[in-house]
Parts: C-alpha cells; sequence; structure tokens
C-alpha cells in the first residue's frame, strides 16, 4: 500500500505502509473526533448490483476499513444498514489489539445501532454485554423491548421523535467513547453532516462501475460541506483518503 499524499502524518510520501504505519497514516489528530467511513464505486454507487456496500469492498479497502476500526472507541451504524450488511457484535482482530493498545483504546470496540422505530436487528438480539447498544427517540416504538432485549443501560435515548445526533456523540462522549466512527448508511452520514458532528470523512474509492440505479454514499438529509484532502493511499488501483471537513 502505497501513501500518495502524507498530510500531518509525519510519514515521506510514496513509502510502502505496513500495519503500524497505517495506524499512524489514520490516527485522529484531537481527542474527541468523529469520522465516517464509507465506500464508492467510480461511478458514485455506495452499493453494489445486489445492494450491499460488500460487493464493492475489496482487499485494500478491507485493510483500511479494520485498522480505522482499531482506530476507534466506538462504531455507529444505521439499524437499516446492520440489518442489509448483517453486521454482528464487533471484535478487534487479534494481530490490531497490540497497536489499538498502544493508542490508548481498550480491547472492546462497541457497536451502536440508529434506529427511529428502536427494533432490535437480528444479528445483535440477545447481545447484553455492553458489546450491542442502540440509539432511539423517546417516542421509538420498540424503545421497551429494546431494553429488555439489550437490557436498558445498552439503550440510549436521544432526542423525542427522532434520534437526535448531537445529543447521541454527546451521550457517546460521556461514556468516554471520543473517537467515533459511523460507516453510514447514507441516511445516518446525512444526518451527521447536517447536524454539524462530523469532522472527517475516509473514502474508498473501488475500481469499477457499477451503473444502474444505487444509493449515493451521502444521503438527501445530508447538508453541503467543504472538505480538505489529509491523506490519500492507493493498492490495486483503489484509492483510500481521509478528507477533514472545513470548519
Amino acid at each position: 500500500m502505497r501513501l500518495l499524499v502524507p498530510g500531518r502524518s509525519g510519514l515521506p510520501a510514496l513509502s510502502d505502509l505496513d500495519t503500524a504505519a497505517l495506524f499512524e497514516a489514520y490516527a485522529a489528530p484531537q481527542e474527541r473526533w468523529v469520522r465516517c467511513n464509507m465506500v464508492t464505486s467510480l461511478d458514485g454507487a455506495a452499493t453494489g448490483a445486489d445492494g450491499r456496500s460488500g460487493s464493492i469492498n475489496n482487499d485494500a479497502d478491507h485493510v483500511v476499513f479494520q485498522v480505522i476500526r482499531a482506530l476507534s472507541h466506538v462504531v455507529v451504524v444505521g439499524a437499516g444498514t446492520i440489518r442489509a450488511e448483517g453486521y454482528p457484535p464487533l471484535s478487534v482482530s487479534d494481530p490490531l489489539v497490540a497497536l489499538r493498545h498502544e493508542h490508548g483504546l481498550p480491547t472492546a470496540l462497541p457497536l451502536v445501532a440508529v434506529s427511529n422505530r428502536g427494533h432490535v436487528p437480528p444479528t445483535l438480539s440477545g447481545c447484553r454485554d455492553g458489546r450491542a447498544l442502540m440509539a432511539v427517540p423517546a417516542a421509538a416504538t420498540g424503545l421497551d423491548a429494546a431494553r429488555r432485549d439489550l437490557g436498558a443501560e445498552n439503550v440510549l435515548v436521544c432526542g423525542d421523535d427522532e434520534v437526535d445526533v448531537t445529543a447521541l456523540v454527546d451521550a457517546l462522549h460521556d461514556r468516554g467513547w471520543d473517537h467515533v466512527l459511523t460507516e453510514g448508511g447514507p441516511s445516518l452520514l446525512g444526518s451527521f453532516l447536517a447536524a454539524g458532528r462530523l469532522d472527517e470523512l475516509c473514502f474508498t474509492v473501488a475500481p469499477q462501475v457499477v451503473a444502474g440505479e444505487h444509493p449515493r454514499p451521502v444521503g438527501a438529509t445530508g447538508t453541503p460541506a467543504d472538505l480538505d484532502l489529509e491523506v490519500l493511499v492507493e493498492q490495486d488501483s483503489t484509492l483510500m483518503g481521509r478528507w477533514f471537513v472545513r470548519r
């Protein structure tokens, strides 16, 4: 994997990156940091022909995907995306745990499902050990059932009629989860942008064209934002970059 744009990483341009160097290239620049990681095809599709982002992922993206997760305190994902992609409770792979600890991060990596209805995705149901949480509004029809399923302490009430992203980020920070990663989907990413609570967009541009009608990485609820390129890496014609939201 080659480093095309080093930004403020301190690494030399055009150097080959091993896993430890990727941790340096993708390290959060400040104590509290919220970023999103998404993949898109060259023609702007957020999913492949099967309607899943997994079908446009590749080996290069998977490596960076795992590093970004390993640099996070918590991962936030829309419940619909969790169902579509089959997300289970998360864990960090053994080779990355030591590097994660070097960056002051614990072994556990909680997953927060965001849902306005409060219906627990089947892959998370019954997980009561703190690895799976729900973020719901007070009016969610499934609020009581989610509390019974996951445990009341693992259900975050953020907002009244729909999930308030600002309240959610504040609740995560209150738990000491300062490095927040969201993996979408497009509607949730749009909400983060609209709320002004996103610091960074990590985008993988996969070297393929999907064609047809597919969602874009940012949903309709998003607002326009200007970004600055910080880091760009390449492997096998796949481009993976960090763009900081301009304040």
